[in-house]
């Protein structure tokens, strides 16, 4: 098993020593490690899905466009389209 970043291991071990309502982590390994542990996760795409859904945001696609353009996000096609199908886009 490929061992997570050592920034995201201190936020997992910070999320289980406090007992945290929510890890927010992307990173394939952590997410891993943080569901061993039975912490519970979001990544970047849950959030967007949760701000469309209060009304804080009109769309996840431009959102989605924006992380890959600008932050280097990657997302799978497949991963992308069930995501968008749950934003109703």
């Amino acid at each position: 098993m490929v061992e997570p970043h050592p920034g995201e291991a201190e936020a997992i071990a910070l999320a289980f020593e406090m007992k945290a309502n929510h890890l927010l982590i992307d990173e394939r390994e952590g997410r891993t490690q943080a569901r061993q542990l039975g912490l519970p996760l979001t990544g970047v795409l849950g959030v967007l899905l949760r701000a469309k859904k209060k009304g804080l945001i009109k769309a996840v696609k431009p959102e989605i466009d924006a992380l890959r353009s600008k932050a280097r996000f990657f997302i799978a096609p497949a991963l992308e389209a069930s995501i968008l199908t749950k934003a109703g886009e």
